[in-house]
């Protein structure tokens, strides 16, 4: 494993240690790969996930930052349809930068509290 990955799941496991999601406030959650950018809405009491969204869905031509903010509207709509106003953010390891801020910005636009 490269240091870059090993360091991003010693800050995750860090952060995991603080961050919980309960069903009045599940934890939003965030993967980013090369290519796509994913993100679930997890209650970690209950083991589910209550609402996703991903960038595999997008067939608009828009850079990955684009893709990002778009996701994160998607996810605010699907946790408003779950009944969620409020969640917890985790940045899964990454930084508070580019894509993962984006997708964080527009769901808070989009009316997700956290």
């Amino acid at each position: 494993m490269n240091q870059k990955i090993a360091r991003r799941i010693r800050i995750k496991a860090h952060i995991r240690t603080r961050v919980k999601g309960t069903a009045e406030r599940p934890r939003l959650t965030v993967f980013r790969s090369n290519c796509q950018i994913y993100a679930q809405i997890i209650d970690d009491v209950a083991g589910r996930t209550l609402a996703s969204a991903s960038s595999l869905g997008i067939k608009d031509k828009m850079t990955k930052t684009e893709q990002a903010s778009k996701v994160g509207t998607l996810i605010a709509e699907a946790a408003k349809k779950a009944g969620i106003e409020a969640v917890v953010f985790d940045r899964n390891g990454y930084l508070y930068h580019g894509r993962v801020k984006q997708l964080a910005d527009s769901a808070r636009e989009a009316g997700l509290k956290f």
